[in-house]
C-alpha cells in the first residue's frame, strides 16, 4: 500500500485507474501524515463488499462453516458426481 499526501492525490487522481487497474495495490491518501482515504481498484472494492455481505449473513455463514467442517472431515463427493447432480 502506497501512502500519498492529499496534494499529490489531487494531481494524480486521473492517472490512478491505469496505475492501479492491473494490480491489487491500494493507495492511502493522507492529510498531515494521517490516513483519510483509501483508493483501490473497483474489483477490489466489489470483492470486499461481497465478502462483507457474506460475513454479515448469519444463515450463510452457518452453512459455510458446516461445509468447511465437512470438507475437513473428508465428507466430499467426486467432481464428476457433483456435475451429474447439477445436470452439467
Amino acid at each position: 500500500m502506497k501512502d500519498m499526501p492529499m496534494s499529490e492525490a489531487r494531481h494524480e487522481l486521473t492517472s490512478l485507474p491505469e496505475r492501479l487497474g492491473h494490480t491489487h495495490e491500494t493507495v492511502t491518501v493522507t492529510r498531515r501524515g494521517k490516513p483519510v482515504l483509501a483508493i483501490l481498484p473497483w474489483e477490489e472494492y466489489e470483492a470486499i463488499t461481497e465478502t462483507l455481505e457474506i460475513l454479515s449473513d448469519k444463515a450463510l455463514m452457518t452453512v459455510l462453516r458446516r461445509s468447511i467442517k465437512e470438507a475437513e472431515q473428508g465428507k466430499t463427493i467426486p467432481w464428476e458426481q457433483a456435475k451429474r447432480k447439477l445436470g452439467l
